[in-house]
């Protein structure tokens, strides 16, 4: 969140103004939901929620809360921080529904063993009547005492099934957490955390990590022509693409914001960035997107590639400064074309 706002104070205060300002044209109250919302959007630092907005500007002029709502929900609050609390008050419920049953049968144990003591007392005594009404209710609680038990046993079994499947719903709202939900392939958040763990780990010899930062052509008039939803699903299809290149399991294909997309490529060197960002340029460009109805071809698409190797001294902001200047390069020569810093 630190990184998410590094403004400085000046700028923060520029932000603050002209959040409030657009608060104030929309349905909105103000909160701290909408106020992130807007603040992000005046940023612009939130590709995703300033598509997802816009688009909500083009269908309506003036938003309401349940849009705020949403919007936050889907590109500001981080998702695995509600799964987890959902994932947590189940834990809890089933563990307290354990110790509840446990409870009842050590109170059946402990009754059951003050029995068993005055049986013991009027064996000792010789009071033959005490023995035999004794006896009867010893009978009957260690019949209770086994079946509530044998209840504890089954409960304590179901609850290690279930507290096993909440494990693997952990397990997969953490990584759901770090996947773009149109193209599920890594987010802004999961591809700063490969990068994260790369700044942290040495190349072989004469090795570095690379990585290649990958832009759509013309995305824009692709949404101008044909709409959000199409432009949608030109992003979704060449993020299926990327994952068809990248094979090796040590590699990811993240999607860095609106049509841009990243790939890291640990202990590698720079034929191999080269090599990787072409093969994705040609296969993109061999791809023919239809009309679903007539079949007929009605879009090509082409892409920009820059690569990048990292060297000493990179934190990720300059690594893909360079990646980001090398595309940039790209798209000034002519796109449809890939790039080496």
């Amino acid at each position: 969140m630190g990184q998410r706002y590094a403004q400085s104070r000046e700028r923060s205060a520029e932000l603050l103004r002209a959040a409030l300002r657009l608060m104030g044209q929309h349905d909105v109250c103000c909160n701290p939901t909408s106020f992130a919302v807007w603040y992000e959007y005046a940023a612009g630092i939130n590709n995703g929620l300033s598509q997802a907005l816009e688009r909500r500007l083009t269908a309506s002029p003036r938003l309401d809360d349940a849009v705020m709502e949403q919007v936050y929900r889907e590109h500001v609050a981080d998702p695995d921080h509600l799964v987890v609390g959902q994932i947590s008050s189940a834990l809890q419920k089933v563990m307290s529904g354990v110790a509840e049953n446990a409870s009842h049968t050590g109170d059946k144990a402990g009754a059951f063993g003050q029995q068993v003591d005055g049986l013991a007392l009027a064996m000792e005594s010789q009071d033959l009547a005490a023995v035999g009404t004794l006896l009867a209710g010893v009978s009957a609680s260690a019949a209770a005492l086994k079946d509530t038990s044998q209840a504890l046993a089954d409960q304590v079994a179901a609850s290690r099934v279930e507290i096993e499947r909440l494990r693997a719903d952990l397990v997969r709202a953490r990584d759901e957490a770090l996947l773009d939900p149109l193209t599920k392939v890594l987010n802004r958040k999961g591809f700063d955390q490969q990068v994260d763990a790369l700044l942290r780990t040495t190349p072989g010899p004469s090795h570095a990590h690379g990585l290649i930062m990958i832009d759509i052509d013309h995305f824009k008039s692709i949404n101008d022509s044909h709409g959000h939803v199409f432009g949608d699903q030109v992003i979704r299809g060449l993020a299926e693409v990327m994952r068809g290149c990248v094979t090796d399991p040590r590699c990811s294909v993240a999607r860095y914001g609106g049509e841009e997309f990243a790939i890291l490529l640990p202990d590698s060197n720079q034929a191999d960035g080269l090599r990787m960002a072409e093969l994705v340029r040609q296969r993109i460009k061999a791809m023919k997107i239809r009309d679903r109805r007539t079949q007929e071809v009605i879009l090509r698409v082409t892409v920009s590639g820059g690569v990048a190797s990292m060297v000493s001294g990179d934190d990720p902001a300059s690594w893909v400064a360079r990646a980001d200047a090398a595309l940039y390069k790209a798209k000034q020569s002519g796109r449809d074309r890939v790039v080496s810093h």
